[in-house]
């Protein structure tokens, strides 16, 4: 096991290190100060949605154990906490009365890290859709995006005078493609022409929702967190290479060309056109808005070959195998190198501004044995993929910082809680946390940064 003071010289001083959440997955409290349900309380209570039906109705009690919780970070001695807000506890409906108890709710946890010295780094949207606003159609609604953009200002005149950066959003290659064509994550749908207008209308939002944090909060660094395929070829065949572009533009462009080029990739739209939404005067201007950082979350690689027989929907991919039989606990394949060809690979093609490892992590199932957890795996995946963002920096590539994910074991979405990705173990029965050994040297590594336990101010 490498000396977490050996790793930390690697990264310059002005680092930042720091663990994640997000809302859905840690708060509970789903019925509690005026919150409405999400799309998220609907399709976990759907019968064949989630791993036995588990819901996000207590998760980690979060809601009710703040005050403890914010200590248990700043004993993780990091600098910085990234958490995501819930839309439901703001505008419970996506539109109408705002619900001062939610932004109450987030006043707390913005104070509580400050008093603790910890940097909040807030993210707007990590799926928990206002259920209501799937009425009106979702994310494949135009007017969906205008009332994110409203909910946007609302946070941001609220908080905005304390956090230290925002994102718009979370992972929009869930949000479009996972939730709306392959059905997986909320609402379930699997049609390709939903995914496009899901697709326009989040990264239309995305621009919205800039212009209205700039108009109120125009100090707080502003980004967007993105979990772009590392895309590797099957084999060295000329299609197989040809299929990575395709798969890029599907996977990584869909999101990356509007945001930092100002239009959609061309092969893509070639393929899709009919069934793109209407792209409005302005609406690729709106989108392209230069940023202040923008966050990687990666954890494992994507191999693909080309499909012959150009079967389905572009890209015309088909998966190939893993190069290794070396997997977490959820099946994914391990490959640190992945994450530095990504980091290249999309440095190449666009100017980017600086960037944030924003989530990384495995997932180990690991239980108490004696009062600890020996999660060795899932310390020997840290090391490894730190030592990329090491290798990174020292190739001149602005890295700025890295969350862990995640602080504490959560609802994982559609795995329900059988799925651990926790620094912190968290019983659910009992709501105790017990740091793994993985937290403990992560907590050491942070400790070698003045910053990690720097004062309040």
């Amino acid at each position: 096991m490498i000396d977490p003071k050996l790793l930390a010289d690697r990264f310059p001083g002005d680092f930042t290190f720091g663990v994640a959440t997000a809302a859905f997955q840690i708060e509970g409290a789903t019925k509690a100060d005026g919150r409405k349900p999400s799309i998220w309380d609907a399709f976990a209570n759907m019968p064949g949605r989630v791993f036995q039906r588990q819901n996000g109705d207590v998760a980690c009690d979060h809601y009710n154990r703040l005050e403890e919780d914010l200590d248990l970070i700043k004993e993780m001695g990091v600098e910085a906490y990234r958490f995501s807000i819930a839309w439901p506890r703001i505008i419970p409906d996506g539109t109408g009365p705002v619900n001062e108890a939610g932004l109450d709710f987030y006043d707390r946890l913005v104070d509580g890290c400050k008093a603790r010295g910890i940097k909040t780094f807030a993210t707007l949207y990590h799926w928990d859709l206002p259920l209501t606003l799937a009425g009106d159609g979702g994310w494949t609604a135009r007017s969906t995006a205008h009332a994110f953009q409203r909910y946007a200002k609302t946070v941001m005149a609220r908080l905005g005078d304390r956090l230290d950066s925002v994102a718009t959003f979370n992972e929009p290659w869930c949000i479009v493609w996972l939730s709306h064509l392959y059905g997986v994550h909320a609402p379930g749908e699997r049609n390709m022409q939903a995914a496009l207008y899901a697709m326009h209308y989040m990264n239309l939002a995305h621009g919205l929702g800039v212009e209205a944090i700039r108009s109120v909060a125009p100090k707080v660094p502003v980004g967007i967190v993105l979990n772009a395929a590392s895309i590797l070829p099957g084999s060295d065949r000329p299609e197989d290479l040809a299929a990575v572009e395709r798969a890029h533009q599907f996977h990584n462009g869909a999101f990356f060309d509007p945001i930092f080029k100002g239009e959609y990739p061309k092969d893509f739209v070639g393929a899709l056109g009919d069934r793109m939404p209407v792209i409005e005067d302005g609406d690729l201007k709106t989108i392209n808005q230069k940023l202040d950082w923008w966050g990687l979350n990666y954890y494992m690689p994507m191999r693909v070959f080309d499909d012959a027989s150009k079967s389905g929907d572009f890209p015309w991919t088909k998966e190939a195998p893993p190069v290794s039989d070396v997997k977490t606990d959820i099946g994914w394949e391990i490959y640190a190198p992945g994450l530095k060809h990504v980091v290249e690979d999309l440095n190449k093609r666009y100017e980017l501004p600086e960037c944030y490892i924003t989530e990384n992590g495995a997932c180990y199932n690991m239980g108490i044995v004696k009062g600890e957890i020996d999660d060795q795996p899932r310390l020997d995946y840290y090391i490894e993929h730190l030592g990329i963002v090491a290798d990174l920096i020292k190739d001149g590539y602005p890295m700025r910082g890295y969350f862990a994910w995640s602080l504490m074991d959560n609802f994982e979405w559609a795995e329900g809680y059988r799925m651990r990705f926790g620094l912190v173990h968290v019983d659910y029965e009992t709501q105790v946390r017990t740091v793994k050994k993985s937290g403990k040297w992560y907590r050491e590594l942070a400790a070698q940064f003045p910053k990690g336990n720097h004062k309040a101010d």
